[in-house]
């Protein structure tokens, strides 16, 4: 590598030289008339002349390449380190925006350049203040003209907001970001085995250092957690038929996971899976797609109405005097007015009301007429 950059350098100090030489060789004739002149210089002085100029300019081009060339390096390796922690989509905001600074910038220079005095500066002055502008808001407005072009981004996911929550009608393709904590609760892998979960299954960096802190924790149940959230990404990795990516994207000026988490999906026009409640709000405000395990969860329950009886087996007290508690196979809760006093029994329940609250599904029911 090193050689490879010692042969570039050289031939940079060549080019470098021989534009040293073309320089002296078109000096030197100016010189020449008035020293043939006035001096009296013969024609082989005046070629000794040239021969020198030439010399002195290949000399000193060979001599202003190398520190002209380390600056040009350090430039490039300092703008290159700059647009690396830009994104993609800042970058192409960005060059657009200043493409049309330029073009509104050309325009009003033209107009103005016959202004006698300053009217040779105007074009540069406009170049400088458009597309300085015309950057600052290419990049301020990326989610605009993101949208604009490809028809996604927040406008679009807008679309499908009911009742304060996001939803898309065609999110099979859209990336799916997910969240520590539905990693570790374990259900995507069996959702994405069955199916019904499609499109790239995308696993950022963070998350995974953020697994690996809880697995290294000393608290036994951190750590389980932890190990658990790990197992699942090997199972999601190398027994499932899905594509799954490992992003190494990272936002240096973000400290909290979640909200890397939703920037990381509005960069992507994708999609958080998550079973947080905070983190589904969070991203519901910012348009963000949210699919949350536990909402999935419990719309996939078997609808029970008032009247309908099932077979339960009441395992503990209930808060209310004489309620005991009984729990379906999806861990639905029952609670049995006067069931008490089958504690431990298997018995028959008529459901009585059935309510729906954050945390799932709550049946109240009572002991069947026969009991």
């Amino acid at each position: 590598m090193r050689d490879r950059e010692l042969i570039v350098k050289r031939i940079i100090q060549f080019l470098f030289a021989l534009a040293g030489i073309a320089a002296g060789s078109y000096v030197s004739p100016l010189l020449a008339v008035p020293l043939t002149m006035q001096l009296g210089w013969s024609a082989r002085s005046v070629l000794y002349l040239q021969i020198g100029l030439a010399v002195l300019g290949a000399l000193m081009g060979w001599l202003v390449a190398s520190p002209v060339l380390n600056r040009t390096v350090a430039l490039t390796k300092w703008a290159e380190g700059k647009l690396q922690k830009m994104s993609t989509q800042d970058l192409m905001s960005g060059a657009i925006g200043l493409i049309i600074g330029l073009i509104i910038a050309f325009l009003i220079g033209s107009a103005l350049s016959g202004i006698p005095i300053i009217g040779s500066l105007i074009p540069i002055l406009t170049c400088i203040i458009f597309g300085y502008l015309g950057v600052s808001l290419g990049i301020s407005k990326r989610e605009g003209i993101a949208a604009f072009f490809t028809g996604l981004g927040k406008e679009n996911n807008n679309r499908f907001r009911n009742k304060g929550k996001t939803r898309a009608a065609g999110y099979c393709n859209m990336p799916k970001v997910l969240d520590t904590s539905v990693i570790i609760d374990g259900r995507i892998a069996d959702i994405c085995k069955t199916g019904f979960v499609e499109g790239p299954i995308i696993i950022p960096n963070f998350v995974l250092e953020e697994l690996r802190h809880i697995a290294d924790s000393s608290d036994a149940l951190k750590r389980a957690k932890g190990r658990r959230g790990l197992d699942m990404l090997n199972v999601i990795r190398k027994e499932l038929d899905i594509e799954v990516e490992i992003s190494s994207k990272d936002y240096d000026d973000i400290a909290e996971v979640d909200d890397k988490l939703v920037r990381l999906a509005q960069e992507l026009y994708g999609c958080v899976v998550t079973n947080d409640y905070n983190l589904n709000k969070v991203a519901t405000l910012q348009g963000v797609v949210v699919l949350n395990i536990n909402e999935l969860a419990n719309a996939i329950k078997p609808v029970v109405l008032p009247g309908e009886k099932m077979v339960v087996t009441v395992v503990k007290d209930g808060k209310e005097h004489n309620q005991g508690v009984a729990y379906l196979d999806d861990g639905t809760m029952i609670v049995v007015e006067n069931g008490r006093r089958f504690m431990g029994e298997t018995i028959e329940v008529e459901v009585t009301s059935v309510i729906q609250t954050n945390a799932g599904r709550m049946i109240f029911g009572r002991p069947a007429e026969k009991y």
